[in-house]
């Protein structure tokens, strides 16, 4: 029986907003951090707090490391992995939530061992980002069952939660994600400038209690959660609202139109509204949408 995985050393490819973050709190979790390198391969010592420019010495002297963690881009990953050096028994990770573990075949032939490790939060590039992952974030992991009980180890170290999500899932955990979370940036930003056209002078003092609670009771009630006029069946206000879309900022009206279809169809289903009243919303929805 070979004996079982361990993580002391980590080496990282990738010196942006996710890497660097990710070098900070592995250094505070115990771990050794060899070096940082570059997609374009230069290398430098770990200083996981700082932004200094990579070095000259390539990615190959972070071979040496047990881990070795890719934090570049979903598109760059594969190009990446196929002239990754590695070496056979090192565990070759990535952070990209789209992918699983088959973009790292390329790295298991040359006789590493792969492991999805997305840490799921978004990377706005500031001191707060080591501050969210420090309270605790859950782990979109994916592995074989030999590397488990390791990436279980690391997660737990960060002081996370291990989410296990099969490999034909990932494209689905990925997108649920982001349009959780991407989305929610788009749409949060339509309606401060909404508010700015309608006379607000703090749009963001307006929202931020109002999201905030809109947040907090979806996370523990879900659809019990819904408010406003569409979980009311008040068609006419709804028809309002396209009217006004429409006119003032056309290019905000489809995005209305289609979380208002989905926001009926959730409500209906939760029983928060009734066929007819269902319908009702539909006929301005559409109304508006021709």
């Amino acid at each position: 029986m070979s004996a079982p995985l361990r993580v002391h050393t980590v080496g990282i490819i990738g010196a942006g907003r996710v890497g660097s973050i990710m070098a900070a709190a592995l250094a505070d979790a115990g771990y050794s951090i060899v070096g940082i390198a570059s997609r374009s391969g230069g290398a430098t010592p770990a200083q996981p707090a700082t932004s200094a420019e990579p070095a000259p010495g390539g990615v190959r002297q972070l071979a040496a490391a047990d881990l070795l963690l890719l934090a570049v881009p979903d598109d760059a990953l594969a190009t990446l992995v196929e002239s990754l050096p590695v070496r056979p028994g090192q565990i070759v990770a990535h952070t990209s939530g789209a992918h699983g573990v088959a973009v790292l075949a390329p790295a298991v032939a040359r006789g590493a061992h792969p492991l999805a490790l997305h840490p799921a939060m978004t990377f706005a590039g500031g001191p707060a980002d080591l501050d969210r992952l420090r309270k605790g974030i859950s782990f979109g992991l994916t592995a074989p069952a030999d590397v488990r009980p390791a990436a279980e180890a690391l997660v737990r170290d960060l002081g996370g939660t291990p989410e296990w999500i099969p490999e034909e899932r990932r494209a689905l955990y990925h997108a649920a994600l982001a349009h959780g979370a991407n989305h929610l940036v788009t749409l949060v930003n339509d309606a401060l400038d909404r508010l700015r056209e309608a006379g607000v002078t703090q749009p963001e003092r307006v929202l931020d209690p109002l999201l905030h609670a809109a947040l907090d009771n979806t996370l523990r009630l879900g659809d019990a959660a819904l408010t406003g006029p569409v979980a009311r069946g008040d068609a006419g206000t709804v028809r309002g609202h396209v009217a006004v879309l429409t006119e003032t900022a056309p290019e905000a009206a489809p995005a209305y139109l289609a979380l208002a279809r989905r926001t009926a169809a959730r409500a209906l289903a939760a029983g928060r509204l009734s066929p007819a009243e269902a319908d009702a919303l539909l006929d301005a929805i559409e109304g508006g949408a021709s």
